[in-house]
């Protein structure tokens, strides 16, 4: 019970120090990811912003290197948005599986990028978990790459940063930051089965028609 309390505590204490700019920024997030689960190109101008801020709070607070991997989120965000945009003479994009190329970049983007943050936390930074946050970042990554190409596996890809940022979150007392975390996990979660109906209903066959079904009737 003491525990429970201290967590308690903990989380209050962090909503009452909490500023107008990050209740922006998780504001953002909270409708950039909404947004995505049902597949609405909106997600990426609140992205945008909600990173903006992101990377504003993090300057501000001295973590530098956070602030610059927030640029690789608006950068993507940026691609995403135009990628997603119908083009004249264009279909507009569909949410499609990756393809067995696109697996082996989201391969390498994880592991590749998992081991550059290492490095680059370990020998540039303070950081007492440059493996979990690298890992953290790193599947982050590859996720928002695959959401910017509308593939289904984006959500697997962020709900394993998901999994994973939570708990570390929870180990640097961001109780608020991991709260959301959870609830972004949540929403992944569905959002994969509802873009999963989607795709569905969109690469589903036509029933052929039966014997005589479909033929008109011309009077003379």
């Amino acid at each position: 019970m003491m525990d429970l309390n201290h967590w308690i505590q903990l989380f209050l204490e962090q909503v009452k120090e909490t500023t107008f700019w990050e209740w922006a920024a998780v504001l953002f997030s909270v409708a950039e990811v909404l947004l995505a689960k049902v597949n609405n190109i909106w997600l990426y101008p609140t992205g945008i912003a909600g990173t903006f801020i992101g990377i504003y709070i993090l300057m501000i607070a001295g973590l530098y290197a956070e602030s610059a991997l927030n640029v690789y989120y608006l950068v993507m965000s940026i691609y995403g948005w135009v990628h997603w945009i119908k083009r004249r003479d264009e279909p507009p994009v569909t949410i499609t599986w990756a393809t067995r190329r696109e697996w082996v970049i989201t391969l390498l983007i994880v592991f590749a990028g998992w081991a550059i943050l290492y490095v680059l936390l370990k020998k540039f930074t303070t950081s007492n978990v440059p493996v979990w946050d690298a890992w953290v970042s790193s599947t982050a990554w590859a996720g928002m790459w695959l959401l910017a190409r509308r593939k289904l596996e984006n959500w697997i890809l962020l709900n394993i940063s998901n999994l994973f940022a939570i708990p570390l979150l929870c180990y640097k007392h961001l109780i608020l930051f991991s709260v959301l975390t959870l609830f972004l996990f949540i929403v992944a979660f569905f959002g994969f089965f509802e873009w999963l109906a989607i795709w569905k209903k969109e690469n589903a066959s036509p029933q052929p028609l039966s014997k005589g079904e479909g033929l008109e009737k011309v009077v003379y």
